[in-house]
């Protein structure tokens, strides 16, 4: 049984740090690309970082380069996604999910992922 659970949210003000955590469970991340993706109220789910199963590929939405950094434990089977200089349109619930690709990259497209986590709730105010 597949699982995916996120931890990590919370409160925080602009300008400051979070770091997420995806533990899975059920798969191995040898074979599986790792997404995180958000949704904010009202607008639709789009993808924020993903991380290929080999760990040398990974794609950033362009609103996240150079302020969030997805990284991975393969011992600890968990993905990471270390979130700085915090705005407050990061606000939103984030997700991991899992696509088996044992080659090639990863995609932002959340279509093609077939495992979800349950969300963790990012709010970022003052």
């Amino acid at each position: 049984q597949v699982q995916l659970v996120e931890s990590g949210g919370g409160l925080v003000q602009p300008g400051g740090s979070l770091r997420l955590a995806c533990a899975a469970s059920g798969i191995s991340l040898d074979y599986y690309a790792i997404g995180w993706f958000r949704q904010a109220p009202g607008k639709e789910r789009e993808g924020v970082s993903c991380i290929s199963s080999t760990g040398r590929i990974i794609n950033d939405a362009d609103s996240v380069k150079g302020r969030f950094v997805i990284s991975r434990d393969t011992a600890k089977n968990t993905v990471y996604l270390q979130m700085n200089s915090l705005k407050p349109e990061d606000t939103a619930v984030y997700y991991c999910g899992a696509v088996l690709k044992i080659l090639g990259g990863c995609q932002l497209q959340d279509n093609e992922y077939s495992y979800w986590g349950q969300g963790t709730q990012v709010t970022v105010s003052s």
